[in-house]
């Protein structure tokens, strides 16, 4: 599993977007990205598809890229499958010294954007695009690593950067959604009440609805103190302790509401990945067995808006810290 490191600071850019996803607009963009459900349970009725695979498009990109590498560059960007470097994770931090921009010929740089595009959905695609060029300058500030060979066994792209760390491994590493952990987020709004401009508020504004669906007792167990560190998501397994409450509890227009929220935040990825993610939680007893905390720290605004929330089972975990702005962990995968 991998290890998650402290992120480290760093100047933040802060333009106001202004964006704001209607629940029609949501609607209409998980539909477009197979997640809308037809009644019932969703994670359940969803109909499965295999997880990515060396053949999916974005894996064939890498390959393609890995073709297309000198012996120079080989040298500085690909490392063993198993090299520590696949299993660090941090918030703002650079896999490879070089950048995409500087690096890469415009061939190889067409084809990074290729898996990008193929790890992501049309509306994630374009929402990381400008989280990349207000966080830090654009795509060709970011870096890539290449694990292992594609074609002659396991393999991963890696990319990484300020709020930003993607993977592409054909289901290289079993059991794991997206190849491995992955983070998120967005430095727009930063310390100020609504994170204006923020590309990733609307997800606290839907976990923050369900919060207010409780019941006060419900509130009580959800609503915690103190928040742990945002690189915490290690696999806990069925013997884990998870804060807050179990969604399993909840009545059948909550948990409706519960699965709304892990719908959005599934939303930005490829249909593969979402699938992969999704048959975890259904062989590992789902929505029952995850629970959702809400946490007191740092309530920018004092309005009772909770700004960091985590969900969290056996197998999952998606801790979301929204201030002072966005860092969102994610870790889900059998182990």
């Amino acid at each position: 599993m991998a290890q998650v490191n402290e992120p480290r600071r760093g100047d933040r850019v802060c333009p106001e977007c202004g964006e704001v996803v209607s629940r029609r607009e949501f609607v209409q963009r998980a539909a477009a990205a197979g997640l809308a459900t037809a009644g019932g349970a969703w994670w359940l009725s969803n109909t499965a598809r295999a997880a990515p695979t060396p053949q999916s498009a974005a894996e064939t990109a890498v390959a393609r890229l890995y073709n297309s590498l000198t012996t120079e560059q080989r040298q500085v960007i690909c490392f063993p499958f198993d090299h520590p470097l696949r299993q660090r994770i941090s918030a703002n931090w650079a896999i490879t010294e070089p950048t995409i921009g500087k690096f890469f010929t415009s061939e190889q740089q067409a084809l990074i954007d290729e898996i990008f595009r193929g790890v992501t959905s049309e509306d994630g695609y374009e929402r990381f695009l400008k989280q990349m060029d207000e966080d830090a300058g654009g795509f060709g500030r970011y870096h890539v690593a290449i694990f292992g060979e594609p074609g002659t066994g396991k393999f991963e792209f890696e990319m990484t950067g300020r709020h930003l760390t993607i993977r592409a491994d054909g289901d290289s590493v079993e059991g794991a959604a997206f190849g491995g952990p992955i983070i998120y987020g967005h430095g727009t709004g930063d310390s100020e009440p609504g994170l204006p401009g923020n590309l990733f508020y609307y997800q606290t504004l839907k976990a923050n609805e369900l919060f207010q669906a409780l019941d006060g007792k419900q509130r009580e167990q959800a609503l915690l103190p103190n928040a742990p560190r945002e690189n915490d998501v290690a696999i806990q397994g069925p013997q884990g302790k998870f804060p807050g409450i179990a969604l399993g509890e909840l009545s059948p227009d909550q948990q409706a509401l519960a699965e709304e929220v892990i719908r959005i935040v599934l939303a930005p990825y490829r249909e593969e990945d979402v699938d992969e993610a999704l048959q975890i939680l259904k062989a590992t007893q789902g929505l029952e067995k995850l629970h959702l905390a809400y946490y007191k720290t740092d309530d920018i605004g004092d309005d009772q808006v909770w700004d960091i929330w985590r969900l969290e089972g056996p197998y999952f975990v998606w801790h979301f810290r929204g201030a002072p702005h966005v860092h969102a962990y994610v870790n889900i995968g059998i182990v």
